[in-house]
């Protein structure tokens, strides 16, 4: 009896979940706030450089794939999506598909028959994208040269492998819609704002998500955990925020992947997912654009985050000893890049001292760039970046712990130890 009254109820919140999707609210007209670049591009350059800042083909391509051409690997929560081949491929690529399927597909999130495509896909993002931009996208998309690869099918745990379930959580956290513009700012602040919201989806990484992998909030980067690192807060000027930075400097993190004494003496070092955003999109996207998106980035209302460290009230009975073992460490090992006060030496190795990421909660960051090295992108203003090499190999799970704890605590520094589990819990997913 009980069992029956338990799939009623499933199936009574499956139809409500239904009638809310198939609910008429859709904003599908509206033109995207326009470029500022001084530059005019016909609608395949355009399409070009969209795809670009959405960094399509670093999600569709498979490390020493064809471009575009599927089978990549991205680890989630609920298993292993894979995704699809995007090229002119008729069979297993979209070069059957018409302007209007790949519309549906960016803006509802439909694929070809009406196939509810899961949300790994960022159309939450890409809903807000003009049909005017989507057609310019899928205008590049059929110069992409077809290649028959096979599409992969996602190995997912269940019930996260019915997709039928899908059409529930639409209902439950999906409402498409064309980007509208804020009459409350202007032109730049706007086209930042679409761009970020939209076209390269930010808060796709940065944000954090709830037990079924939907955002938390609206238009909020809070920071979220993805590929087995932590996307810092946007919010959040103790973690990936930038409202005390000029434009300039947030602009030439962006282009650069690095930046260490711009014109407020901020230090940023990109890494990581990040890394490959900035080396694959970022660098190449219109600087008009970068600047709308620094624009809209440093007016995000500041938000304090509320530790996410599981053991951030962890007292170690024998801290002494883990202190003086990780400065010995840090001497062997560290101290000749970092510098014996973590003061960094400048380009080469950032500074320790009051570094965002020594300091942030949660500690992932830290301890994965310690286990498997720390390597910014090369970039047409940073060709030649200087890399951290990976640790796993030469220390053991203790010893690293005992170096992140002493960092973590030394030189103003005031975040909580480090132990032994952390690190072996943090040893999973992409090694970046």
């Amino acid at each position: 009896m009980k069992l029956r009254i338990a799939w009623l109820a499933i199936l009574a919140c499956a139809v409500v979940a239904l009638a809310v999707l198939f609910w008429p609210r859709d904003r599908q007209s509206g033109e995207a706030p326009a470029s500022l670049s001084t530059v005019q591009l016909d609608p395949v350059s355009r399409g070009r450089a969209l795809v670009t800042l959405g960094n399509c083909e670093g999600c569709h391509t498979v490390r020493g794939g064809r471009p575009f051409a599927g089978g990549r690997s991205i680890p989630t929560p609920f298993g292993n999506f894979f995704s699809p081949n995007i090229t002119q491929d008729a069979r297993f690529g979209i070069g059957s598909w018409s302007a209007d399927d790949f519309w549906s597909a960016l803006h509802n999130g439909y694929a070809p028959g009406r196939k509810l495509l899961y949300p790994t896909f960022p159309y939450t993002n890409f809903t807000k994208l003009s049909r005017a931009d989507a057609d310019a996208m899928f205008a590049y998309l059929r110069t992409v040269a077809a290649v028959a690869a096979p599409n992969r099918e996602h190995r997912l745990k269940f019930p996260f492998n019915q997709r039928w379930l899908l059409a529930v959580w639409r209902g439950l956290f999906f409402t498409p819609g064309v980007y509208e513009p804020d009459t409350r700012h202007d032109a730049e602040w706007n086209r930042g704002a679409y761009l970020v919201q939209g076209v390269a989806h930010c808060s796709a990484c940065h944000e954090s998500r709830n037990a079924l992998g939907a955002v938390r909030s609206k238009d909020n980067p809070s920071g979220g955990l993805v590929l087995s690192w932590y996307a810092p807060s946007l919010t959040n000027s103790k973690e990936a925020g930038v409202q005390t930075w000029s434009e300039t400097d947030i602009v030439t993190l962006l282009r650069a992947g690095v930046i260490v004494g711009g014109e407020g003496g901020h230090q940023g070092f990109t890494f990581g997912p990040m890394a490959e955003v900035v080396y694959d999109s970022l660098q190449h996207a219109d600087p008009a654009d970068l600047k709308a998106i620094a624009v809209y980035l440093k007016s995000l209302p500041e938000v304090p985050a509320a530790s996410k460290d599981i053991r951030s009230g962890v007292v170690l009975a024998n801290l002494p000893l883990v202190m003086s073992n990780g400065q010995r460490i840090y001497a062997d090992h560290c101290a000749r890049c970092h510098g014996d006060q973590g003061e960094g030496r400048a380009v080469v190795a950032p500074a320790l001292a009051g570094s965002r990421v020594v300091n942030m909660s949660p500690s992932l960051d830290a301890v994965r760039i310690v286990l498997y090295g720390g390597y910014a992108p090369g970039t047409q203003l940073n060709p030649r970046p200087f890399g951290m090499p990976p640790f796993y190999p030469t220390l053991s799970s203790e010893q690293m712990a005992s170096v992140l704890t002493y960092i973590r605590g030394s030189w103003g520094n005031g975040a909580p130890p480090i132990l032994p589990d952390d690190v072996e819990a943090s040893s999973t997913g992409p090694l970046w």
